[in-house]
């Protein structure tokens, strides 16, 4: 187990920011298409904010889950397979929001999203 201590750490960072984060979007899904219409007031998805944003959310809740679930199956058995799928769709996740960061123009959004698929880029080539 200690082999994959660097491994289950990471699936937990991923878990706890994407299931983290679609709780908040349920939670207050109306404050959060409000915001993001604004943000994305001059982006090309303006029109499709709620769609972007239950995909967004779909997204997160696959790779946090997957991510919960991998850690528990490396912990069993030392299979990957979930972990792996975790990191993918986390990493999937980071680049949908990369993008509409950048189509936003906010550049400082950007470079934050940066900090988290760094991590996630690497639980990929660790697994």
């Amino acid at each position: 187990m200690y082999t994959h201590v660097a491994i289950i750490i990471s699936l937990a960072f991923l878990a706890i920011t994407f299931i983290q984060s679609g709780y908040d979007k349920i939670a207050d899904w109306k404050g959060n298409v409000e915001w993001l219409k604004g943000h994305f007031a001059q982006a090309p998805i303006k029109n499709i904010v709620p769609q972007s944003l239950f995909l967004i959310l779909v997204l997160e809740i696959f790779a946090g889950a997957f991510s919960v679930i991998g850690a528990i199956q490396i912990g069993v058995n030392g299979e990957t397979e979930f972990a792996f799928w975790g990191a993918l769709l986390s990493c999937i996740t980071l680049l949908f929001l990369l993008l509409g960061q950048r189509m936003a123009k906010d550049y400082d959004g950007a470079r934050t999203i940066v900090i988290y698929f760094i991590p996630a880029v690497l639980l990929l080539t660790w697994l």
